[in-house]
């Protein structure tokens, strides 16, 4: 039974990042942004993405294209998050939790609201006892999602992926499974409650927020990306904020400026919200003497 609502909770997972990190100047026509770096022999190609997509969904162009075929290699935050045997022994592991049951860690009332939202997304209710609060929170706020049409087989990352793969092409990633889940795990109890709390309290909007971050990012409009996820996001879950987005930005401008010194081309796709606002994947390479450019 556990096994069997497990299954929209797994497909949850795969799309966690969009819901959390989606991802300065807006490019000329109405397509995603896609900027770059570079030196003397290298070019390294970065492009936001959002992790689950209505199928759909138009986001390809002249411009990526031509990118992405003159890209050596893709990059991208993770690879084995669409593998179940991958994810799955990741999430027991650090999503579980059989000693306390979530009911003792929420008030009543929340813990009413996030049965009904379960329910009422096809999810038993009791499959969220074993659950610690930031797969809960994950699994109640993507499961809208997912039911509303998006899918993470349509998620840029996904069709990326198998297009350098027909050409023969390469992928590495900047982060490890394990790595990407416990950037949930280690938070603490508090900060993990808080969160589930904001997806309750969001749920309504879940589907139709999803779908304005969409229409934004399809657009280019990285002004509005900005302001409708990392704003608020940096405002009201600061700690959260931090580990998921400016921690991982500078981590990953380290690695991106080590390659940078090698040669060659590269396609780097990260959530979209990895590129927008102050502390994003440009700005920590700026600080690294790094400047990255719009690509026209």
């Amino acid at each position: 039974m556990f096994d069997t609502a497990f299954q929209p909770v797994r497909r949850a997972v795969l799309g966690l990042v969009s819901v959390l990190a989606l991802g300065l100047a807006a490019p000329a026509v109405a397509e995603p942004a896609l900027w770059a770096i570079k030196d003397h022999d290298s070019t390294i190609y970065l492009f936001g993405t959002i992790h689950v997509l209505k199928p759909e969904t138009k986001w390809r162009s002249p411009r990526i294209d031509g990118a992405l075929k003159a890209s050596d290699d893709l990059v991208v935050e993770v690879l084995g998050a669409d593998d179940p045997a991958v994810m799955q022994p990741l999430i027991m592991q650090y999503g579980i939790d059989r000693t306390t049951p979530l009911s003792q860690k929420l008030s009543p009332e929340d813990l009413q609201r996030a049965q009904a939202l379960a329910q009422a997304a096809g999810m038993p209710p009791q499959a969220m006892e074993a659950m610690r609060p930031w797969l809960a929170s994950i699994s109640l706020a993507m499961l809208p999602v997912l039911k509303a049409g998006y899918d993470p087989r349509s998620g840029v990352e996904q069709v990326l992926s198998a297009q350098m793969k027909a050409d023969g092409k390469p992928a590495g990633s900047l982060e490890t499974a394990e790595q990407q889940i416990r950037f949930f795990a280690d938070m603490s109890t508090p900060v993990e409650v808080a969160m589930l709390k904001s997806t309750l309290d969001d749920a309504e909007a879940g589907p139709a927020k999803i779908g304005s971050m969409v229409a934004a990012w399809a657009a280019g409009d990285v002004k509005a990306l900005e302001d409708q996820f990392i704003t608020e996001m940096k405002t009201n879950y600061a700690e959260v904020y931090e580990v998921l987005i400016t921690e991982r930005n500078r981590d990953w401008a380290g690695q991106l400026k080590t390659k940078l010194g090698g040669s060659g081309v590269s396609f780097v796709a990260v959530g979209a919200g990895h590129l927008v606002g102050p502390d994003s994947l440009q700005a920590q390479l700026a600080t690294l003497g790094v400047q990255a450019q719009v690509v026209q």
